[in-house]
C-alpha cells in the first residue's frame, strides 16, 4: 500500500509474510497464492506491499537461478504484490516447533551473516518495483548479548564495513540504493536505540541505519521521543519501522494477571519480558521464567517481547502498548519530513497466540492481517497521508 505525504513523498506499507514462514522458494510461491492475494483482496487494493521474508534456503534458490528470480518477480506482478523491503533477521528455521535462542544464528560476526545479507541486497534490488529507487532490509541487532566479547564486536563491525561498500557497489551497477537496519530488541547486544549508536556511528556512510520495532522500544521502556531524538542528534537514520504492539500487564503482582500473562507463554519464541524500576531496567529472557517466580520485580508493570494483533489487544487484565506504537508513527511519519518510508506491520506470532485466540483457517488469517493493516491505514490517513491507487 503506497501513501503520499504532505511533502510529497511516497510512504510504503506492508506486512511481514515471517507469519507465514516458508523456507524453500516453492514454499515462498505458496505464500503469495494461498496468503498474500487473499490478503490484497479482502483490502479491495490493487496492489499490496509486502515485506518478504527470504529464508537461506530460498535465497540461495534465487540467487543462483535467474530464471528462477525473473519467475519470482513475474509472480508478485501477477498477484498484485510489491517488495520495497525485506525482513533479513531470521536466517532459517522460523516456523521450527522451537526458535527461541536460535534465532539470533549467524550472528554478525560469522561471515555466514554477511553473505547472506549481502544475497538478500542483491536480490532486492533485482525485485524492486521498476518506479522505486530506494530499499530497506531488517536484520539482527548485531548478536545476543551472551558470548558477544571484543573480538567478535571487531569482527561484526567489520562485516558491516564491507557491508556498506557492497551496497555502494550495487548502488553504481543497478541505480537502486539499499540500505540495511539493525533492529534492537530485549536481549541483544543492540536490545534499545540508545545501544545502537555507537557502533552505528563508527561506520562509513549512511547505508546502515535503525529499524525501530513499536513492539521491542515498548517492551524496553523507551521514550520515543528521547529515542529518535537521539537518533537524530547522532544523525543515525530510521530506513524502516515495524509497527508491533507488545503485552502490557499494568499490576503483574495480582494472581489473575500472573495467570493472564502465563497463557501467552508458550513454547516456539522467545518472549523477552521487562519491567522499570527506580533502579532501572529489570528483565528476563522469556515471559515462563518471569510468571513462575519472584525473578522480576512486580511493583510496576511488565512488558512482554509478544507481537500481539494491532487491532485485537488482549482482554482485561492484559493490554497491548498499541498507544506506543502510534505515538512513534506521529513523530516518524506525522511531521513535515518522514523519518522513515517504509512501515511494516510484523505480527507473526498468530499461531502463537493462546488457542481460544489463534486463527484456525486461512481465510480467518487472512481476515486478521487485513484488519491489522486497515488499522494501520486508518492511523496514516488520520496523520494526513493520502492512500494511492
Amino acid at each position: 500500500m503506497r501513501f503520499r505525504h504532505p511533502d510529497g513523498s511516497t510512504v510504503h506499507l506492508s506486512y511481514c509474510t515471517n507469519v507465514h514462514p516458508a523456507e524453500t522458494l516453492d514454499g515462498v510461491l505458496a505464500q503469495l497464492r494461498d496468503h498474500c492475494e487473499p490478503v490484497r483482496r479482502r483490502l479491495g487494493r490493487d496492489r499490496l506491499g509486502i515485506g518478504l521474508w527470504l529464508a537461506k534456503d530460498a535465497a540461495h534458490a534465487l540467487i543462483t537461478d535467474p530464471a528462477a528470480l525473473r519467475g519470482l518477480r513475474a509472480e508478485l506482478e501477477r498477484r498484485g504484490l510489491e517488495v520495497v523491503t525485506l525482513n533479513g533477521f531470521p536466517y532459517e528455521g522460523f516456523g521450527a516447533q522451537e526458535v527461541k535462542y536460535r534465532v539470533y544464528k549467524p550472528d554478525w560476526a560469522d561471515a555466514e551473516r554477511l553473505a547472506h545479507t549481502t544475497d538478500l541486497a542483491r536480490l532486492l534490488a533485482a525485485l524492486l518495483p521498476d518506479d522505486v529507487t530506494e530499499g530497506t532490509i531488517s536484520t539482527l541487532p548485531l548478536a545476543w548479548r551472551t558470548d558477544f566479547d571484543e573480538h567478535a564486536a571487531a569482527a561484526a563491525s567489520a562485516a558491516l564495513i564491507t557491508l556498506v561498500e557492497r551496497l555502494d557497489a550495487l548502488e553504481d551497477l543497478t541505480g537502486k540504493s539499499i540500505s540495511v537496519a539493525l533492529e534492537p530488541e530485549p536481549g541483544c547486544t543492540v536490545e534499545t536505540t540508545a545501544d545502537a549508536i555507537g557502533p552505528l556511528m563508527d561506520l562509513p556512510g549512511d547505508r546502515i541505519g535503525i529499524c525501530i520495532d513499536t513492539c521491542h522500544l515498548a517492551t524496553s521502556f523507551e521514550d520515543p521521543e528521547t529515542a529518535l531524538a537521539a537518533l537524530a542528534a547522532a544523525d543515525i537514520s530510521v530506513p524502516k519501522a515495524q509497527l508491533s504492539a507488545a503485552l502490557h500487564a499494568e499490576h503483574p503482582h495480582l494472581p489473575e494477571v500472573r495467570d493472564a500473562l502465563a497463557a501467552f507463554a508458550e513454547p516456539r519464541f522467545l518472549h523477552q519480558t521487562r519491567t522499570l524500576t527506580a533502579a532501572g531496567l529489570r528483565g528476563t529472557d522469556d515471559l515462563g521464567q518471569a510468571v513462575a517466580g519472584d525473578t522480576l520485580p512486580d511493583g510496576g508493570p511488565w512488558r512482554a517481547h509478544f507481537h500481539v494483533p494491532l487491532h485485537a489487544p488482549p482482554a482485561a487484565p492484559l493490554s497491548s502498548t498499541l498507544p506506543v506504537l502510534q505515538d512513534i508513527l506521529t513523530r516518524l511519519v506525522g511531521v513535515p519530513e518522514p523519518r522513515t518510508r517504509h512501515l511494516e506491520v510484523e505480527t507473526y506470532t498468530w499461531q502463537a497466540l493462546p488457542a481460544e485466540l489463534r486463527p484456525r483457517t486461512r481465510t480467518q488469517l487472512a481476515d486478521g492481517i487485513a484488519a491489522e493493516l486497515t488499522l494501520a491505514r486508518d492511523l496514516l490517513t488520520d496523520l494526513g497521508l493520502k492512500e494511492l491507487p
